[in-house]
């Protein structure tokens, strides 16, 4: 099974983290933290790059605002070392559902289930 994950880790560089990206984070990284998904942060000792392994898909819009700040540079602590304020009226962070089943469909769209019988459309017919 080990041998087929480092092959499959080789020629798939979406699903988690690459070989080589393996090796320069065991040789440089330094653990920063991690998020409620699962994504690990690392940044190099000195501080001057930061990075971060997925948990799965390497997807962007799976990082939250907190990491993306601290990943940015735009915060210097990590968002484990100095948690930001949030406001009572955030929502939590969703990562981007373009192009999934829960993706937004507005009222009107072909992608919304409808009701069976609807009183709001009456079908034209021509004369």
């Amino acid at each position: 099974m080990g041998i087929l994950n480092s092959l499959l880790r080789s020629v798939t560089w979406w699903n988690g983290q690459t070989l080589n990206t393996q090796l320069y984070t065991w040789r440089h990284g330094q653990k920063v933290g991690e998020d409620e998904q699962g994504n690990v942060f690392y940044q190099t000792k000195d501080g001057k790059r930061r990075w971060v392994i997925y948990n799965g898909e390497a997807e962007a819009s799976r990082v939250n605002a907190d990491w993306h700040g601290w990943l940015h540079h735009t915060f210097k602590d990590a968002p484990t070392d100095t948690p930001l304020p949030h406001k009572p009226w955030e929502k939590p962070h969703l990562e981007n559902l373009t192009g999934t089943a829960q993706a937004y469909a507005p009222s009107g769209s072909i992608r919304r289930v409808q009701p069976a019988d609807r009183s709001d459309y009456e079908a034209w017919s021509p004369e």
